[in-house]
């Protein structure tokens, strides 16, 4: 309607004003330019500048689609490897029970060698002792029987006289003589 009323202002200023080409007034013609220029304008202009403000606002879409995607797999990733974290600090857990379960069973096997050996060191030095003494005792044994006969010997001679020597050589000679028949 305003466009109604700027027109039929103009054509009544118009009848006053110059005339253009074919009789138009110079108004009308300043008018149907400036529309020609905004037709074109729109045209060449305005329809690209859209298109690009539109693939625009649909890269930008996309890209917060995708950044969205990237958050929810960065969420999950993380939840991951919280559950990884988690799980290796149970496993490390469990193998430094394992670990604390074992070294005390070693040590106690350990300890247990340890008093066997001590035991059998015990056992065989108490052995070897044993023997060593019976050895020693053996050994004075023989060396009282030497003292003894050595004694007896020197008693025999001094109380033994001639006569009785010359009596036990042929007491020993007959004796020999008949246990060779």
């Amino acid at each position: 309607m305003n466009l109604a009323l700027l027109v039929a202002a103009l054509l009544s200023e118009g009848a006053e004003a110059a005339k253009g080409p074919l009789g138009i007034p110079m108004t009308i013609w300043q008018l149907a330019n400036l529309v020609g220029f905004f037709a074109v304008l729109l045209y060449f202009v305005a329809r690209p500048i859209t298109n690009v403000f539109r693939q625009r606002q649909l890269d930008i879409a996309k890209r917060l689609e995708d950044a969205e995607r990237q958050r929810a797999e960065a969420a999950r990733l993380e939840v991951q490897i919280h559950e990884r974290l988690a799980a290796l600090e149970k496993e490390l857990e469990e193998i430094r029970v394992r670990g604390v379960a074992e070294g005390e069973s070693a040590r106690t096997a350990l300890l247990e060698q340890a008093e066997r050996d001590a035991d059998n060191v015990a056992r065989s030095a108490q052995e070897q002792i044993a023997r060593h003494l019976e050895a020693a005792k053996e050994e004075l044994r023989g060396l009282a029987a030497d003292l003894t006969a050595k004694s007896a010997g020197e008693l025999l001679s001094s109380s033994i006289n001639e006569e009785d020597r010359r009596r036990l050589f042929q007491d020993s000679v007959s004796r020999l003589g008949s246990d060779t028949r």
